[in-house]
């Protein structure tokens, strides 16, 4: 058995998954590096703190980072990493090219240039139900862009406020299924391109090592081994299309047989049951311990 990790983006974080990290050493060392790098201590976070995005976007990579150094000696081997959105940052961090220190100040970096690059707000929404030409020609149509590939007929779309919404409702009336999504900045959207170069020039600051396995780069699910390429696409994503159902078909081109996602929510094993269903996939979310996540990993052996 060879295992695939995948590590969500921001969307799915409230101070219930806070939870399983609790009495957890290794765990607990991790989230230290967050109440440092942020200045907030991550369990007396409200629901609200942990939707701005300076906060969401350092958390969910330091939650994926605790997981993973309190399961990894118990894991099986891994093949392959992919991560959505800010997530392929947190997979670097997990296949040991980036320490956890600096995994979550690049977070931070990452979440204030965005924020910056298009200071009135934005929105996101998944679209469920056309094809990607319908989709395509709607976004025209609105203003707006495909932020991210999710299947053939699921996509998210970014873009202002007031152009989202109106797509939204043309969608909705149509018969596409509209899902708002809890982010207000445009990711991986031409409106992020100010913060291309700045955050290009933070990872390239940062002390980068060989991943242990190879990272998926979300533009495309080609695997990233050099340090130069993984910089490159993690800059270059935060204005171009994500493309995440290649990244799970990567997955299985990678030899995966099992995938966890390491959360918080469950979003992308759902998504990698339903594109590869003869793949076992789990999130840590689902799960009432990380004992647990460890025993059904070690059943599919």
């Amino acid at each position: 058995m060879t295992l695939g990790l995948l590590c969500p983006g921001q969307g799915d974080q409230s101070p219930n998954m806070l939870g399983l990290l609790k009495g957890r050493a290794r765990a607990g060392q991790v989230m230290a590096l967050f109440a440092k790098e942020t200045g907030r201590d991550p369990f007396a976070l409200c629901a609200a703190d942990m939707q701005v995005n300076v906060i969401a976007q350092p958390l969910v990579c330091a939650f994926q980072l605790a997981v993973w150094a309190e399961i990894a000696e118990r894991a099986p081997a891994v093949a392959a990493l992919a991560g959505y959105s800010v997530g392929e940052l947190a997979a670097y961090g997990c296949a040991d090219a980036l320490a956890p220190r600096e995994v979550i100040a690049l977070a931070r970096r990452r979440a204030e240039l965005m924020d910056e690059a298009f200071p009135g707000g934005g929105g996101m929404l998944a679209l469920r139900g056309f094809d990607r030409a319908t989709v395509r020609a709607l976004c025209v149509r609105h203003g707006v862009e495909i932020a991210i590939v999710n299947d053939e007929d699921r996509f998210v779309i970014g873009g202002a406020p007031a152009d989202i919404a109106a797509c939204g409702a043309e969608a909705e009336a149509r018969g596409a299924k509209v899902t708002p999504l809890a982010i207000q900045i445009p990711s991986h959207t031409s409106l992020m391109r100010p913060a291309v170069a700045p955050f290009h020039d933070a990872l390239a600051a940062a002390s980068w090592k060989r991943p242990s396995a190879p990272v998926l780069a979300g533009l495309n699910g080609a695997p990233v081994f050099a340090p130069a390429r993984a910089q490159e696409v993690l800059a270059a994503q935060l204005a171009e299309t994500i493309d995440w159902a290649a990244c799970l078909d990567g997955m299985r081109e990678r030899g995966c047989s099992i995938l966890l996602e390491l959360g918080p929510g469950a979003g992308l094993a759902r998504m990698a049951r339903d594109r590869a269903p003869d793949i076992p996939a789990r999130s840590v979310a689902e799960f009432h311990s990380l004992d647990g996540v460890v025993d059904w990993l070690a059943q599919q052996l």
